[in-house]
């Protein structure tokens, strides 16, 4: 491996990491593969990263030098939990935590396996010699809490890597690990952007939309769902039941509303504030019919197994109105919330505060029912005109036939 491969694969590495545009699995995988093809007898690798989710605690991409073997990618669960710990127990990485060092070279042909299961894995698949390298990204008291970066090297040569070649993974690694800790960041960055902000606002937030009075007047479909009796059931229900009972329920509405194309914005409570928007407003309205359609199936779903468990169930109240918004930044400029704003938004949470006086799980307003398709029309009843407190004139609501709400209305 030359002096110039080993500039060329640094700037490249230091090219990606301030893009951020390629993914770990990817910059893992390129890595390798420029190792091997610029000479350097690398014949297995595995890189792996800490990362910040409810499920996994770290990323890790396997790499090997036989075109038959694929690329893959695995996560691991917390090494807290009884099998993570184990496991993680036995790693030389963690040794190298503990004893505060960045590399370890084992020449396994020699033997040199320290009573790792690992290292002997490696040595048993036919590799001879065995860098691995550490760095920390996130400084902890105690050593199962630090996150860091890992790197591990291996060859199946006869007398192992060269001095040159540890030297040269030795000066690289840190460039592949600033390159991949980038672009974890920046998938950590957009996850939760979009988990907590909504996919479409997330993305906007992303691409710069931060100032505060940065908003955009849009006409849209508004949802606003409520539980049904929310506030008897936390009177009555345990309270280790209270959350799951509003996660289980959220959770069905949340992915009728994305599946049918819409936008969660806010959830207040038991409630959800919701969007469907787009070129022609007819469209949005039939996007929402298709998700309330879900909603009521996932339903069904969810009441069935929650009874065999002898869980609590609910019901969801909805209201259904188009108009226009502003969507954007509102707050203080420390603060900022990117949401919608305007009498649209405060007529819809009192339509769909009327489904419990209106004795419906669905209201709509007139504007959105003359919206639909003629097919979804004929399907909508009038439930009569109704003074929404706050707002200053009458509006008409609508509602599923209930012949259709009772029977199961076309999907």
């Amino acid at each position: 491996m030359k002096t110039s491969d080993v500039e060329s694969i640094a700037a490249w590495l230091a090219e990606a990491g301030l893009l951020g545009v390629r993914s770990e699995a990817s910059l893992a995988q390129t890595f390798c593969e420029r190792c091997a093809a610029s000479g350097l007898q690398l014949s297995k690798a595995l890189v792996m990263i800490d990362t910040l989710h409810p499920l996994h605690e770290s990323r890790a991409y396997y790499w090997d030098e036989d075109p038959a073997v694929d690329f893959r990618q695995e996560e691991y669960e917390p090494s807290r939990d009884r099998e993570g710990a184990e496991q993680w127990g036995r790693s030389p990485f963690l040794h190298l935590l503990r004893r505060h060092e960045t590399t370890m070279r084992c020449r396994l042909e020699a033997g040199e396996i320290h009573g790792f299961p690992a290292l002997e894995e490696l040595r048993d698949a036919g590799q001879t010699d065995y860098l691995a390298i550490v760095y920390r990204t996130r400084q902890a008291i105690k050593v199962e809490d630090v996150d860091a970066f890992y790197a591990r090297w291996s060859t199946a040569r006869p007398g192992g890597f060269t001095e040159e070649e540890i030297e040269n993974l030795k000066t690289l690694t840190p460039f592949l690990g600033l390159a991949i800790r980038s672009a974890s960041q920046a998938r950590l960055a957009k996850t939760l952007v979009e988990a907590y902000l909504g996919r479409d606002a997330g993305r906007r937030v992303l691409r710069g939309s931060i100032r505060r009075g940065e908003v955009e007047k849009i006409n849209a479909v508004l949802w606003f769902s409520d539980m049904t009796g929310y506030t008897r059931l936390s009177e009555t229900v345990r309270t280790d039941h209270l959350i799951p009972l509003l996660n289980d329920y959220a959770e069905v509405v949340i992915c009728a509303v994305q599946q049918a194309g819409g936008d969660v914005l806010k959830l207040v409570g038991d409630g959800v504030l919701a969007i469907f928007a787009g070129a022609q407003a007819a469209h949005a309205c039939e996007a929402a019919m298709r998700a309330e359609r879900d909603m009521r199936g996932r339903l069904a779903d969810l009441a069935d197994r929650r009874l065999t468990y002898g869980l609590p169930v609910a019901d969801i109240h909805l209201g259904l109105h188009v108009g226009d918004v502003f969507y954007g930044n509102i707050g203080s400029p420390d603060r900022l919330d990117f949401t919608v704003v305007g009498q649209a938004v405060n007529e819809v949470s009192r339509i769909s505060a009327m489904c419990q006086s209106a004795g419906r799980a669905m209201l709509c307003s007139e504007e959105f029912a003359s919206l639909l398709p003629e097919v979804d029309r004929g399907n909508m009843v009038s439930v009569g005109r109704f003074a929404l407190r706050g707002v200053g004139r009458a509006n008409e609501l609508f509602t599923l036939d209930p012949e259709l709400a009772e029977f199961g209305h076309p999907g």
